[in-house]
C-alpha cells in the first residue's frame, strides 16, 4: 500500500510502498477514505512523542470502510466488511480499571494509530479491539466530514460538554484558533455563550469571528485584553494550542472560581510549564486536562452533527492528496504556514 513514511524525525517524509498491515485477532483493518492532518501528527513527525518508533507512518484522524475483520471479533458486535466507520484516536483495551469504569479515553493499555503503531496517512490502518473502538458513521455523514471529527472536534466536544461543565450565561476564552480551537468555538457558540477567540494570526482570528467569537489579539497582553473585554475575566478558558505562554494566558484570563481546561498537547519544556499558583489559590481556580473522547460518547456528538446542530465540515480549510501530506506537515512548523481551518486528506 502507499503511505507517508517517516524515516528520520524532522526530515521530509517519503511517499512509499509499504507492506499492508496484518489484522489483529480482535481488531480490524480500515480502508482509509479520508484522514485529517493535525498538529499532533506534526509532533509525532518531530519526535516529540516517545511512543513513536521509526520508521513510522503518522495519521490518527480517519474515516473509511472495514476491509478486514479479525477472527475473534464477535458476530454480536454487528460489524461487517464494507461498513463505514471511524474510531477515536485513543483505542481502549476494554479490560483495565479505567475502561471498566467507563474512562476509555485514559485507558491504561491504550493504543493510538499514528503513535503506538502505523497510522492513517496510508491506504489501510489498523484499529485494535474493534468491538469496542469502531464507531458506525451515519449515512448522511461523508468521509471528509467524519475525518474532521477525529481528534480535534471530538476532543473539543468533550472538553466543552463534559470537562468544563459549561453553564448558560458563562463566558469562555479559547486560546489558539486552529482545528481544535475553532471546533471549541463552534460548539460553545451553538450553546449560546459568549466566546473570545484568541490568536496571533489574522486568518485564525477572522475564522473565529466568522464562527461567532469575539476576536482577541494573542501574544503579550492577551490575558489582560480578555479580562478587560469580559468585564473581569471569563468563567472558562481553554488552551487549544499547547504552550507555556498560551497555558499561562489561559489561567490569567479567568475570573475567580474559573476553570482552565488544557486541550493542546504539551511537550518538552512546555510540559513543565510554570503556573501562577498564587492566583490559583487566591481565586480558587481549577486546572483541568482533557484527553480525547471515548467511543461510547460519540453517538451524542454524531447525532448533533447529523441533525445539523454543528457543521464541522465548515471547519475544513482544504482537502489534499496523500502526496501533499509531507508539505502540509512541514507547514505546521511555520508561523501561519498551515493556514486557517483543518486540512483533510482524501484517498
Amino acid at each position: 500500500m502507499r503511505a507517508v513514511l517517516v524515516n528520520a524525525f524532522g526530515e521530509t517524509p517519503q511517499i512509499a510502498d509499504v507492506p499492508e498491515p496484518a489484522c489483529p485477532p480482535r481488531g480490524a483493518v480500515i480502508r482509509v477514505r479520508a484522514t485529517g492532518v493535525c498538529r499532533s501528527d506534526w509532533h509525532a513527525w518531530m519526535g516529540h512523542d516517545d511512543t513513536v518508533a521509526l520508521p513510522h507512518v503518522p495519521g490518527h484522524e480517519f474515516a473509511g470502510e472495514i476491509a478486514v475483520l479479525g477472527s475473534e471479533v464477535p458476530d454480536t458486535a454487528g460489524w461487517r466488511v464494507g461498513d463505514r466507520v471511524t474510531a477515536p484516536f485513543i483505542c481502549a483495551c476494554g479490560r483495565c480499571p479505567e475502561c471498566l469504569a467507563g474512562n476509555e479515553q485514559v485507558c491504561d493499555a491504550q493504543s493510538q494509530p499514528g503513535f503506538t503503531h502505523w497510522g492513517s496517512f496510508a491506504e489501510l490502518v489498523v484499529v485494535d479491539e474493534a468491538a469496542r473502538n469502531l464507531i458506525r458513521l451515519p449515512d448522511s455523514l461523508g468521509f471528509v466530514e467524519a475525518a474532521s471529527l477525529g481528534c480535534r472536534f471530538a476532543t473539543a466536544y468533550r472538553a466543552i460538554v463534559s470537562r468544563s461543565r459549561l453553564a448558560p450565561g458563562e463566558q469562555i476564552a479559547v486560546h489558539g484558533c486552529g482545528g481544535v480551537g475553532l471546533s471549541a468555538i463552534m460548539i460553545a457558540v451553538a450553546a449560546g455563550v459568549t466566546v473570545y477567540g484568541v490568536d496571533v494570526s489574522d486568518a485564525a482570528l477572522e475564522a473565529a469571528e466568522k464562527l461567532g467569537a469575539v476576536p482577541v489579539r494573542g501574544g503579550e497582553g492577551a490575558a489582560e485584553r480578555i479580562v478587560a473585554a469580559s468585564g473581569g475575566g471569563v468563567d472558562v478558558s481553554f488552551d487549544a494550542y499547547g504552550s507555556a505562554a498560551t497555558a499561562l494566558d489561559s489561567v490569567r484570563s479567568l475570573k475567580k472560581r474559573g476553570r482552565h481546561v488544557q486541550i493542546g498537547l504539551m511537550f518538552g519544556d512546555n510540559a513543565l510549564a510554570a503556573m501562577p499558583m498564587d492566583a490559583v489559590i487566591a481565586g480558587e481556580l481549577e486546572i483541568l486536562g482533557s484527553h480525547g473522547m471515548a467511543a461510547h460518547e460519540y453517538p451524542s456528538m454524531l447525532g448533533a452533527v447529523a441533525s445539523g446542530d454543528f457543521r464541522p465540515v465548515e471547519l475544513v480549510g482544504r482537502t489534499i492528496a496523500l502526496d501533499e501530506v509531507p508539505a502540509a506537515l512541514a507547514a505546521m512548523g511555520t508561523a501561519g504556514g498551515a493556514g486557517s481551518g483543518m486540512t483533510v486528506v482524501e484517498l
